[in-house]
């Protein structure tokens, strides 16, 4: 197989994985969006109606609200007397026990106590003894009374005149005769012969429950097909909103639910293939690097899925309000691991995939688009913990702002806003700040690094650079000053300033390994003076070998690692090179052991590093520093990079290239302190000076 049909291989594979991404967003989307009835129109109590007049198309009841039904079954329960069917034996059983048990009497007692006893217990049989669970459940349900079944006649009496087995064991204690006694007469276990003689009449009492509970009617009146229902500007008080939602019920039924169903799916899938096809068509046409590497686009469509599934199942199960949910959290990391555009335009997607949820809920998709906005435009870079909190609190007041707006819109008086929405707003603003910690899991789970980690791993008290500036102090200082100069030509061409300046401070940390073989850390003594070329050669090129080794150490992210692989490329080290050409001038020298692993730089970034690396170095050897000799220096070096080949896969333009030789130039001259040349007096005025 040929190269070409390689790359056409792996190109396609490409386009099928993310075609199959693509069809599985989609499907997992609809396949939790909620397919019941939806509502035909969207309105509230207290609101205005803003629809046309609307007539009953067909006949139906008015039903009663479900707290207004509660409140009957409530009501109907609590007046309810259960019956308790009496067992005449239970009596005899347990003091015929009793006497047999302790016929020769009650030890340590003296006199009749066994009579006593047994009529003490036949008063207590003859008030009622249920049993403590049934009387819990009594009290949890309001009952008052009880009926007391007896043969064919049934008794109602008041559930205080009857006892439990344990009121029943502690009042027999209550007597003057045995209370004295009651030490020697806990010992005779006398709550063994004390059991429930009021048997609760499970199955008379759930068909009585169910025939009352079923003679509630659930609704309170009719509306006739043709009838006024309301009209347009109208206020929707308590009773106009019970015969709207009526006729949604009817209407329902009318139309056919099934039928419902599958047009309600077939409908989702069309607007979310829609969605999610247009969220791909942007990606392949404005962001083709984030289309093609599968972390980027991976996290992506995690978002536009994971945000529609949690207003769906909040909406499904109808237990919270969907605006708990912090949706500004999508764009914030977007933003802060991609760019604006693409945040703005996945923060669409999902809020309007998400909407289909929601249906006819227009001030969802204002409000969380305004949220949005918010997130994107007050964090453009992420570095403090305070950014956190600073955007939480504008997202909570936009779209407060937003909803109030939107209120004002639809109601007639200020005294019927909706309050309990700002503290939805309020609590959503506060889960938002959650996303700090998420960060590092997003991190984590895509491989991305944000600026917060980046100004960490900056931090030069950490373990790893306080042993570069131990160990190797010139090369600390070289990593500091290369980096200097990278941020600089990164803010003038747009570039991630930020990151080079990380990648920068690691990128020589392999030197620890061997210090005094770089010229930077030497004092005086060169050990390559008895070494071969290729032996230097071989130290020198293993501290990009090594420097890889310790960023897998101390666990550094990827991209801080193509920075330690990348500031050489597929270099020569050129002084060995050249020295080991002159000595072997009839050998045909083979360049590859003077070769640096690589690979070339493939980011802008890279190819920033590798060219303020590379003039930062040779800037040292100059004798005279001056304009000229900086300019030559640096004209020299990076046209040189560009003839090899160094950034033929990295998206670096000619326009940058010019622009960090500029800012190299410019920055050399500063450093060295170049100055004009003053002119020297001439003899003439030499003289006259004496």
């Amino acid at each position: 197989m040929s190269k070409f049909d390689k790359i056409e291989n792996v190109y396609v594979r490409n386009i099928a994985t993310r075609t199959v991404l693509t069809i599985i967003s989609i499907a997992i989307i609809v396949l939790f969006l909620p397919r019941s009835q939806g509502k035909l129109f969207n309105y509230e109590e207290g609101q205005v109606w803003r629809y046309p007049a609307l007539n009953a198309q067909v006949e139906f009841p008015v039903f009663k609200t479900d707290e207004a039904l509660q409140k009957e079954r409530d009501s109907v329960v609590r007046s309810y007397q259960p019956y308790f069917n009496m067992n005449e034996n239970m009596e005899k059983e347990q003091i015929d026990r009793f006497r047999e048990k302790f016929q020769g009497g009650i030890p340590g007692l003296n006199g009749n106590y066994v009579n006593i006893i047994a009529e003490r217990l036949h008063v207590l049989y003859q008030h009622g003894i249920i049993d403590p669970n049934v009387e819990t459940q009594m009290e949890r349900k309001g009952e008052t009374f009880l009926r007391i079944v007896n043969g064919k006649e049934a008794t109602a009496v008041h559930r205080d005149s009857v006892m439990t087995t344990i009121n029943a064991y502690e009042r027999l204690f209550m007597d003057p005769m045995l209370g004295p006694n009651r030490t020697l007469l806990q010992q005779c276990n006398l709550n063994e012969y004390i059991e429930p003689n009021l048997v609760y009449d499970k199955d008379r009492n759930e068909t009585e429950e169910s025939d009352l509970l079923s003679s509630i009617a659930p609704a309170s009146g009719t509306v006739m097909q043709g009838e006024r229902i309301i009209d347009n500007g109208s206020i929707i008080d308590e009773y106009k909103y019970r015969v709207l939602n009526s006729y949604e019920k009817a209407m329902a039924e009318h139309n056919g639910g099934d039928n419902e169903v599958t047009s309600t799916l077939i409908g989702q899938i069309i607007i979310v293939s829609i969605l999610v096809l247009l969220f791909t068509l942007y990606l392949v046409l404005f962001r083709k690097d984030y289309f093609v590497k599968p972390r980027n686009i991976t996290m992506l469509y995690a978002m536009i899925v994971i945000f529609p599934i949690l207003t769906s199942l909040l909406m499904r199960y109808n237990k919270f309000s969907v605006y708990l949910i912090p949706f500004a959290m999508a764009p914030i990391f977007i933003r802060v691991f991609m760019d604006s555009r693409t945040a703005f335009i996945t923060h669409v997607t999902m809020i309007l995939a998400s909407a289909i949820a929601v249906k006819y809920q227009y001030e969802f998709i204002i409000v969380q688009l305004v949220g949005g906005l918010i997130a994107i435009y007050s964090l453009r870079e992420l570095s403090k913990r305070s950014q956190i909190f600073f955007t939480a609190i504008l997202v909570v007041i936009g779209e407060a702002v937003a909803y109030l707006g939107l209120q004002l819109i639809q109601t007639d008086s200020l005294s019927k806003l909706d309050s309990s929405m700002y503290y939805h707003l309020a609590i959503s603003g506060f889960f938002l700040l959650f996303t700090y910690p998420l960060m590092l899991v997003v991190e984590k789970t895509f491989g991305f690094v944000s600026t917060v980690t980046l100004f960490e791993l900056c931090n030069t008290n950490n373990e790893l650079l306080r042993h570069l500036s131990e160990v190797a102090p010139g090369t600390f200082q070289h990593s500091i000053t290369v980096g200097n100069l990278a941020v600089e030509i990164a803010n003038k061409i747009g570039a991630k300033a930020q990151l080079l300046r990380t990648g920068a401070l690691y990128h020589d940390i392999g030197k620890m390994t061997n210090p005094a073989f770089f010229t930077e850390n030497q004092a005086g003594v060169n050990p390559h003076d008895k070494l071969t070329e290729k032996e230097s050669a071989v130290i020198i090129i293993s501290h990009v070998t090594e420097g890889l080794k310790l960023a897998e150490k101390y666990n550094l992210p990827r991209v801080i690692k193509d920075f330690i692989s990348t500031h050489h490329g597929e270099g020569l080290t050129k002084y060995f090179y050249v020295k080991y050409k002159n000595a072997h001038p009839d050998e045909d020298v083979d360049p590859e052991p003077f070769r640096y692993p690589g690979p070339n730089p493939f980011t802008r970034e890279q190819a920033i590093l590798m060219m303020c690396d590379a003039v930062e170095a040779a800037s040292r050897s100059l004798s005279v520093y001056n304009e000229e000799t900086i300019s030559k220096l640096v004209n020299s070096i990076i046209d040189s990079q560009v003839a090899d080949g160094f950034f033929r896969d990295c998206p670096i333009t000619f326009r940058d290239i010019s622009m960090a030789k500029k800012v190299l130039i410019e920055r050399l001259k500063s450093i060295y302190h170049t100055r004009i040349q003053y002119p020297k007096l001439n003899n003439t005025a030499q003289k006259e000076k004496n």
